[in-house]
């Protein structure tokens, strides 16, 4: 029997064509949340009705015909995106199990235990907030490419505190920003205050992806720096939400002495400046003892009685983390240790490309041809 005259299937369309109605007018208000609400409920009841109505393997393929037909000014009814939204809810209505566990705990404890089971209801309602707080094309993404939903959580809350597009989104994931980022060897437990400890901890990166720049060859520290600063937007996009340049070769007197740091930033979350220092060599124990010396000339000779203690960052090629370890143990200002990546030329190209003289010289020619 045809599904367009199962007489079960179509009072469940008509009663979606009323939601359906409703929702178009909450979505004048508010499209994205109630867009994303009316997915997670029409996705719950599309796996209801494909394990218990038995109407067939084409019940995805009628809907979208009937929805299609009914709302031909809508998008999002495509067979594709009904399939999608059926397994974004799959996909995280693996946390909602926990919660109606949680909630019968709630309406059964005993006084002592209540406010733990309230906090818990509340903290998956704010992850469930949380899901209906970004783009539909966002959640596409992340369904696709992430396989677990802790890590997808992270990924929704970072597009939310980032403002992330979909292409940003795309790139942080290709990235593995989820296992790069708050797990840079650092000091902070030990020199800053629990509260600020914690968000700095946060903010750094075992890994900082600079595949934006590219070398052909053997690299130098300015070079570096100047690669960095030459794609400054996208420098800032990978260190993270709440950084600001100050400046490069940052100048401090000391004793009648000029030093130079590599790079200034002010964090406007922290409160405070962080001096980058770039090495293109693995990490050395000395390196410590140089940064440490900035950042008492920053604290000293910069800022400002409001601002809190400078915090540093060593971003070296390689390192051993037992070697860092040991080297930040007993060192009393804040600062952490990390690695980057670049993309480097590979040799076949590296040889094909001209020198500089070459390339010079060339120029020249085709001056003297005009």
């Amino acid at each position: 029997m045809s599904l367009s005259t199962n007489s079960d299937y179509k009072n469940w369309l008509i009663e979606l064509k009323k939601t359906i109605r409703q929702v178009q007018i909450k979505a004048s208000l508010s499209v994205n949340r109630h867009v994303l609400q009316f997915h997670w409920e029409l996705g719950r009841d599309i796996v209801d009705k494909q394990e218990n109505a038995k109407w067939g393997s084409g019940f995805i393929d009628q809907l979208s015909k009937d929805l299609k037909a009914e709302f031909p000014e809508m998008g999002g009814f495509s067979k594709r995106n009904l399939e999608m939204v059926r397994q974004w809810f799959l996909f995280y209505e693996s946390s909602f199990p926990i919660a109606k566990q949680l909630v019968s705990q709630l309406e059964n404890a005993e006084n002592q235990n209540i406010t733990k089971s309230q906090q818990s209801v509340g903290e998956l309602q704010n992850i469930e907030n949380q899901i209906f707080n970004i783009p539909w094309g966002h959640h596409i993404v992340i369904v696709q490419k992430i396989k677990n939903v802790p890590e997808a959580l992270f990924y929704v809350e970072q597009t939310i505190e980032n403002n992330w597009s979909r292409a940003v989104l795309v790139m942080q994931i290709e990235t593995n920003l989820y296992a790069r980022q708050g797990k840079a060897i650092t000091n902070f437990k030990t020199t800053l205050p629990e509260i600020d400890s914690d968000l700095a901890q946060a903010l750094l990166k075992d890994t900082y992806n600079f595949e934006f720049i590219s070398f052909s060859g053997k690299v130098k520290e300015l070079e570096l720096e100047q690669k960095l600063i030459d794609n400054i937007t996208k420098f800032l996009l990978e260190l993270g939400k709440g950084f600001a340049y100050m400046g490069r070769q940052f100048e401090i007197n000391v004793g009648g002495e000029v030093f130079k740091t590599d790079l200034l930033f002010y964090h406007t979350k922290l409160k405070c400046y962080v001096v980058i220092e770039l090495k293109v060599t693995k990490f050395k124990p000395e390196y410590v003892g140089k940064l440490n010396f900035y950042l008492t000339a920053i604290d000293r000779l910069v800022k400002d009685s409001s601002d809190k203690p400078s915090i540093g960052i060593l971003l070296c090629k390689t390192k051993n983390d037992v070697v860092v370890d040991f080297a930040l143990h007993d060192t009393n200002k804040p600062m952490g240790v990390s690695e980057y990546t670049y993309t480097q030329l590979p040799t076949v190209i590296q040889q094909a490309l001209p020198t500089i003289q070459q390339f010079t010289e060339r120029l020249n020619q085709d001056d003297e041809d005009l």
